[in-house]
């Protein structure tokens, strides 16, 4: 039987507060890495509302990538049905579940631990994940994300807590400053939206930047003939030098700016535009239209 979220105020006592992880640490000889962009939660309170905004419901099946000494684990598994730990870190994926099964024994059994490098995963035990919630350090947050909405098409909603800048880039619309490749990738998956900011000392230790959460909803891709590297293909072409104009731009990926000119045009979209002004959906027409090389 699945567990609710309990409004009782001592039910904090299985989440992990500054001295719980502090100490956690202490004991495993953990320190954290600037490499792996370990920062871990502290706060039993931000832990509630990340779960909260991730609206993770008593049936999901919820992945979670990178889940450190286990803060947030210990939130999800209390309002979901399962909760699988994705965990690149030998000794972080060793002790993880001898401290779910001694702060929720009675949950244990809903929790599964994989150690590898999430971008290395293509399957998880148990039922498909329907949701994904993870603290994921900037520097592999884009490329992580992105696979796993790729690789779990069962993925229905995600909430990922990144460098307020990524969050910015990721749920940044046409037009905005910031708008580029993650923006226009995420939007092949998901409804994407930011959902809130994170300070910095909610984390040990303490980031030198300031954390956001976005929420991506899994949507249908847009309708096209193109395959997804196909779009993707004109995307990464299109913001490769996002000072140029389209003709420009595409040139290498056309064969020619001449070419692609023409692609553009049958497209319908004007070729003295720059990547930052399209959708995915423009994106996916003009890749419907690349030459055929002679």
């Amino acid at each position: 039987m699945s567990t609710s979220p309990s409004t009782d105020p001592t039910a904090d006592s299985h989440l992990l507060g500054p001295a719980d992880v502090r100490e956690l640490a202490r004991v495993l000889g953990v320190r954290p890495t600037k490499q792996r962009g370990q920062n871990f939660v502290i706060d039993a309170n931000t832990v509630r509302r990340i779960v909260r905004a991730a609206e993770v419901r008593p049936d999901d099946v919820v992945v979670e990538v990178g889940p450190g000494l286990g803060s947030l684990t210990l939130g999800l598994l209390e309002a979901a049905d399962r909760v699988t730990a994705v965990e690149i870190d030998p000794l972080l994926a060793q002790h993880l579940p001898a401290t779910v099964a001694a702060r929720m024994p009675d949950r244990a059994d809903r929790f599964a631990l994989v150690h590898s490098d999430a971008m290395n995963v293509t399957e998880l035990p148990g039922p498909p994940p329907t949701a994904l919630v993870a603290n994921l350090p900037y520097n592999v947050a884009v490329p992580v994300l992105l696979h796993m909405l790729e690789a779990f098409p069962s993925i229905e909603r995600t909430l990922v807590m990144v460098q307020s800048e990524v969050a910015d880039r990721l749920a940044a619309r046409p037009g905005n400053k910031v708008y580029g490749v993650p923006s226009v990738k995420a939007n092949w998956y998901a409804e994407v939206k930011r959902a809130g900011a994170i300070g910095r000392n909610v984390f040990w230790p303490a980031p030198n930047v300031d954390s956001g959460l976005v929420s991506l909803v899994r949507r249908q891709p847009p309708s096209t003939t193109a395959a997804r590297r196909e779009v993707f293909a004109v995307v990464d072409a299109a913001f490769a030098q996002r000072r140029k104009t389209l003709r420009a731009a595409l040139a290498g990926w056309a064969g020619s700016p001449a070419a692609a000119e023409e692609a553009l045009a049958a497209a319908g979209i004007d070729h003295k535009l720059r990547g930052e002004a399209l959708t995915v959906e423009q994106f996916a027409a003009i890749a419907e239209h690349r030459p055929t090389p002679a």
